[in-house]
Parts: structure tokens; sequence; C-alpha cells
């Protein structure tokens, strides 16, 4: 397997990685520059020359990983005997610099309910590097015709129609940030308690009014939810004080506090996301529309 194709099976499995380049060479060296290798948590694919060369920089690649950084760093190797090695010498003479990126996995949102606010957030989302699921139980809503410029733009999207949506959450992955956005309060309530159920969700955020929510906690209490465990729900959501109800005016608010909820989970990424318990916030007044 190539270096490419290496990244799109680490991205595809959301996995870690580093991509190692040869930025520079001057003298002798075993690869040219241009030549990359990936650098997974347990195996690596294509070469950037052996030797310590080599060991050093997957040495180097899998600390990043742990630590969980997204920043790229360059490191420099004189090939000589007298050069400090601990993975045996190369006396090719020559000196090397090697960029080594980050790639961590995307995160995943799912946006439960496409109608005309879902719609307008899956349009502002899809131009994000995430893995967007779509999911309603109206076919209609998630045709591709309908979405065909959602599914144009940077983030990998995967439309679900299922008429038990919450099934559905069952199957994300760890750490994904759910938004909650029905045309019916019923659906609504089935996967807030699904959510609750299921757990390991970075953050769940639920459309509506301050009373549906008053409501919704006390039937949550009835199905055996502590108050700690309801909290990790948000009701309202959207930015706070951003005024409108139109379905953009709202898009746009959650969106933006999606993003601070995403930059709080980065901050603390080690390896594969971690849960994020950081909810929504929002005093977006009244009930929205769909």
């Amino acid at each position: 397997m190539d270096w490419l194709s290496a990244l799109q099976g680490l991205r595809a499995e959301r996995s870690p990685g580093v991509l190692a380049t040869v930025t520079e060479v001057r003298g002798h060296a075993p690869r040219d520059a241009g030549a990359k290798m990936v650098v997974g948590s347990e195996a690596t694919w294509d070469s950037i020359g052996g030797g310590n060369l080599e060991a050093s920089v997957i040495e180097r690649a899998r600390a990043m990983l742990a630590a969980g950084t997204g920043v790229p760093e360059t490191l420099e190797f004189s090939l000589n005997e007298h050069a400090a090695a601990r993975h045996g010498r190369q006396c090719c003479g020559g000196v090397v610099r090697v960029l080594l990126e980050p790639f961590l996995p995307r995160p995943t949102v799912a946006v439960f309910g496409v109608g005309h606010v879902g719609y307008e957030l899956a349009r502002i989302l899809s131009r994000l590097p995430l893995t967007l699921h779509l999911v309603d139980s109206r076919a209609d809503q998630v045709d591709p015709g309908r979405l065909a410029a959602v599914t144009a733009g940077t983030a990998d999207v995967r439309l679900v129609a299922s008429p038990v949506p919450d099934t559905v959450l069952g199957t994300l992955p760890s750490g994904s940030h759910v938004l909650i956005l029905t045309h019916d309060h019923a659906e609504d309530f089935l996967l807030c308690d699904a959510a609750l159920r299921r757990g390991a969700l970075g953050s769940v955020g639920l459309i509506g009014s301050r009373a549906k929510w008053s409501r919704f906690r006390q039937r949550l209490r009835a199905e055996g939810h502590s108050d700690a465990a309801i909290d990790a729900i948000t009701c309202p959501i959207g930015v706070p004080g951003l005024a409108g109800k139109a379905p953009a005016v709202i898009a746009i608010s959650v969106a933006a506090d999606l993003l601070k909820t995403l930059e709080l989970g980065e901050a603390g990424v080690s390896g594969a996301p971690e849960p994020v318990r950081a909810p929504f916030s929002s005093t977006v007044p009244g009930p929205h529309p769909r």
C-alpha cells in the first residue's frame, strides 16, 4: 500500500497518522526530496530511506501521535559517521530534512432532521473537514438530489433514511457530536432518550424552546435518567445573544457554537478523539421553525 492509500485508510478507520516527507537533501542520501511515508500507531507505509533516519522519524511520529498534537515539525539529520545515532549509523555523507505532518481523525457530527434548519446547517457543516451524518425518518429529506450542494463540499457526508433514527444513533462512533432537529417532538424525545442510554457522545444538542426542554426533562427523569445525565443535553442550542428565527440564522448560530465545542475537543485529543462533555450554550428563545 502506498502512502496516499494508507492515509485514506487511516481516515476511513478514524485513526491518526503522521505523513513524513523528505523536503530537502544536501549531498548523498538514501531517498530524494519528495519521498514520503506514513506512520500509524502500529504500522508504517512506504519509506524515506531506512536506517537511523527512518527509525528516528517513526519514533518521533509516534510520540506526536501519543501526545495528540496537530502541529507539524521539521527534523534534520546528518548522515555521517560522526553524527549521533540511536538506531545505527548511516554514512551516506549528506544532510536530510524531513517534515512531519500529523493527521488527526476527522470529528463526526450527526444531524438528525434535515428540514429547513437541518438543511441550512448541513450546507454550512459540509464545508468543514468533518464526517457528517445526515439522518431523517423521511426519505425525501435525504434524497441525494435535494442535498447535491451538501454532498459536493469538503465533509465526508453520509445520507441515512431510517424510520427508526434512534437505532442509527447507536451506530455512531464514540465522541460523535449529535444535533437533534427533527420535525416531530416525539422523535426528538426518542433520540434524546437513546443518546443518554448509549453515552460516550461528544455532545448532544436539541433544538427547541426552554418550555419544550422543561417538559423533556420531566419525561427523561420518568424514564430513569438522573439530572446529571440529562444535563449532558443542551437545549436550546446556538450562540448566546444571536437573535432571529429564520432557518439560516439558527443554522449559523448552531454551527458557530459547535465549532467552539470541536475546538475544545481538539485541545484534549490524545490519539482518537475523546468524548467532550462541554455542552452547547444558547439563549435562542422560543420554538424554532423546522
